[in-house]
């Protein structure tokens, strides 16, 4: 009974985390979900109280399926900027490229002014700013990159990685040639490095 439980709600959520990133949070309906899962709505209320409930769980589920608990501290261990920003790029991309719908859900939340909006950026695209910040504080104290605005940095690197993936995903066959990611990175990163290790004022 239990396991069965636990299989439903992961059931739930999946068609949830489908229905949200298809449609937006306001657009999908309890009605819509339930018949999403084979269920009535009073079974999907035995294990939700409400949609917002199975939304707030979605975003839980979401922080779990980043696949960061991995890579950050792997990360943490690389001493050069080049190789470091590859592999975060590459992650971002490559995962972003498998998880259309995580995407899909955080530019619904921002495009609709979804109460949560600022949690699902947070969680999504936030998560890798934050530890971004942190790594490029640690590469200038280690004296391996110039001082700079390390938010700013952070914010544009990501901004620029998670473009990338919408390129080989939402906007896929919008912008003439496709470039595989590995090519991407190839040619952005060691920009980005040089930038960030080559003092242009002295």
């Amino acid at each position: 009974m239990r396991a069965g439980s636990i299989d439903r709600k992961a059931q739930i959520l999946e068609e949830a985390t489908r229905l949200f990133s298809e449609s937006g949070y306001d657009k999908v309906t309890i009605k819509q979900l339930a018949d999403a899962c084979s269920i009535t709505e009073p079974a999907l209320y035995r294990h939700y109280s409400s949609k917002e409930a199975i939304y707030d769980s979605v975003l839980d589920a979401i922080e779990s399926r980043l696949g960061t608990n991995d890579l950050f501290p792997e990360l943490e261990k690389e001493t050069e900027i080049q190789p470091f920003l590859e592999s975060f790029a590459l992650h971002i991309i490559h995962y972003f490229t498998k998880n259309e719908d995580i995407y899909r859900l955080l530019l619904f939340s921002a495009l609709r002014g979804h109460s949560k909006a600022k949690r699902v950026y947070q969680i999504i695209r936030g998560t890798y700013v934050k530890f971004l910040i942190k790594q490029f504080d640690r590469f200038y104290e280690d004296g391996k990159i110039i001082k700079k605005n390390n938010e700013i940095t952070a914010r544009c690197f990501t901004g620029m990685v998670f473009d990338c993936a919408l390129s080989t995903t939402l906007w896929k066959g919008f912008q003439g040639k496709a470039y595989k990611p590995e090519d991407v990175v190839a040619n952005n990163v060691p920009i980005y490095a040089r930038g960030l290790t080559t003092n242009k004022e002295e």
